[in-house]
């Protein structure tokens, strides 16, 4: 029976050595390097590695060049390739200049690949500006089109904001236009839709398409008390299995400090970019 198996990463929220920006104390490129590590040394073999946005945390240029490396370097350690897409923190023309090499641009980053018989379609749901996404209607039209033709093992959706319900998180959090992007996608061959965003580990359906949100790298999110919210050390991602019979998910969590990085009110939530 023909399977796939990948690695499943999201909100690494990278920045350069010399940055100074909030997140820069915490080191969490090093935690990505250690994710690494221990899909290499624990022996998964992914078929590739993908990273569902938030690559940086309010990221220039010279980040993404850094992210860059860093994921470079994961690639071969790993003994695949790494596919990303966009978040809320990122910045598109500061990506496609450090990360991609090209000419800084605002156009939206999206793409299918075909993976010895799986597809692998990232969409661009950062919308700028915004903490919550959107598909456009030009990524919707072209999706349609790109979903016509069914893949041999199916087609795997990765998004940053989650289309599925979270508990406790706002709705205004998660996919705008969510339910354009179920049309779009019910009865075609897409047996499962990645994402993150919530720093939570979800995983649910909608519209009976298997969903994911995962809590990423960088830290986990969770309830302080009644009135505020926090932010803890945490590091964990997902070993996705891809067969003909289906789609299943292992989470892996790494030893962290477990230490809280920052609280905010939750009325603050939903003005969080």
């Amino acid at each position: 029976m023909k399977s796939m198996r990948f690695v499943h990463l999201t909100d690494t929220h990278m920045n350069a050595p010399s940055s100074d920006g909030p997140f820069a104390k915490f080191k969490l490129a090093e935690k990505v390097k250690q994710t690494c590590r221990h899909i290499q040394e624990a022996n998964i073999a992914p078929a590739f590695v993908l990273i569902t946005g938030d690559l940086s945390h309010e990221g220039d240029a010279a980040d993404y060049a850094y992210i860059r490396t860093v994921l470079d370097e994961c690639s071969a350690l790993v003994g695949a390739p790494v596919h990303v897409v966009l978040g809320n923190h990122d910045h598109r023309s500061a990506f496609r200049q450090g990360y991609l090499g090209e000419t800084p641009s605002e156009e939206a980053y999206y793409y299918s690949h075909d993976i010895d018989g799986l597809r692998l379609i990232g969409l661009n749901s950062q919308t700028p500006g915004r903490h919550d996404g959107e598909i456009d209607a030009a990524q919707l039209a072209w999706l349609s089109d790109e979903l016509a033709q069914p893949a041999p093992l199916g087609t795997i959706v990765a998004i940053h904001h989650p289309m599925m319900s979270v508990r406790g998180m706002p709705g205004d959090h998660l996919l705008a236009n969510r339910a354009q992007l179920g049309e779009v996608l019910a009865g075609t061959d897409v047996i499962g839709v990645m994402a993150g965003h919530v720093h939570s580990n979800n995983v649910g359906t909608y519209r009976g398409i298997v969903n994911v949100a995962a809590a990423g790298t960088a830290f986990t999110g969770e309830m302080a008390d009644a009135d505020n919210y926090k932010m803890v050390n945490f590091c964990g991602y997902n070993v996705v299995d891809v067969s003909e019979e289906g789609i299943s998910i292992q989470t892996t969590v790494l030893p962290t400090s477990n230490e809280e990085y920052f609280r905010f009110p939750i009325a603050a939530l939903a003005v969080q970019h």
